[in-house]
């Protein structure tokens, strides 16, 4: 499988994070798909979709049930990495409203530890509308910090100062005769849609009407996850499905 490395791509630059300008603030969009705000001290997070692997195999599906432990061994990573005072999941942060039942008591150790010394939000979204209490936290719906409305459906139109989830952008890269498709951040300016962070969530094309419908014909920047970094693309390199 071709991976995204800048050996392949040399047209494309490479780093571990880029910075991000929204309505004036700056923010750094991280490889591993979270968006940290240092003026802040706020980690952004979206559709961690907790028990996604347990809630299949309730319908008889075969995906292993561990994408909870390895979500939040992930986000352990970030929230090492940059210590924020706040962490806020923009919604679907647990596939279901059942997933209270079916996680292992070791992965709710492991979200209390991450919680301990920290504000933490969880934006309500439609697959968790509510928040059991067992996951700690403060569930609210949508929230405003510094100025940035924090939802997790995005207004539908037109709309600026607002960060959102709920979409699970992904991109492909087609170059050369190859091609890659990887979750992506996609931004104008004046909103941003962040990429799923959860380890079986899937992704919808950045090129498929429902963007269009957000960010209309201005135009947009694209983030791609890559397996050593983040990278920006060019819209002409992108591709549909």
């Amino acid at each position: 499988m071709l991976e995204l490395k800048p050996e392949r791509f040399h047209l494309v630059s490479e780093t571990g994070s880029q910075v991000v300008a929204l309505c004036g603030r700056q923010l750094v969009a991280d490889s591993s798909g979270t968006l940290y705000w240092p003026g802040e001290q706020t980690l952004l997070v979206a559709d961690l979709h907790l028990e996604k692997g347990s809630a299949a195999a309730q319908r008889g599906s075969l995906l292993p049930p561990y994408d909870t432990r390895q979500t939040l061994m992930r986000l352990a990573e970030v929230i090492d990495r940059y210590e924020p005072a706040r962490v806020i999941a923009l919604g679907d942060s647990l596939h279901d409203t059942g997933a209270a039942e079916r996680i292992a008591p070791q992965d709710l150790e492991v979200l209390r530890v991450l919680q301990e010394g920290r504000e933490w939000i969880w934006v309500t979204g439609n697959h968790d509308p509510k928040v059991d209490r067992r996951f700690g936290g403060v569930a609210r719906g949508d929230c405003e910090v510094g100025g940035l409305v924090l939802r997790h459906i995005p207004t539908q139109g037109a709309a600026t100062h607002e960060i959102a989830g709920h979409m699970h952008p992904a991109a492909r890269l087609s170059m050369y005769g190859y091609s890659i498709r990887r979750p992506c951040f996609v931004a104008n300016g004046r909103r941003l849609i962040m990429p799923a962070f959860g380890a079986f969530a899937g992704g919808l094309n950045v090129l498929d009407e429902a963007f269009g419908r957000l960010f209309g014909d201005g135009g947009i920047a694209v983030w791609m996850l890559g397996q050593e970094g983040l990278y920006p693309v060019a819209t002409r390199f992108l591709g549909r499905d």
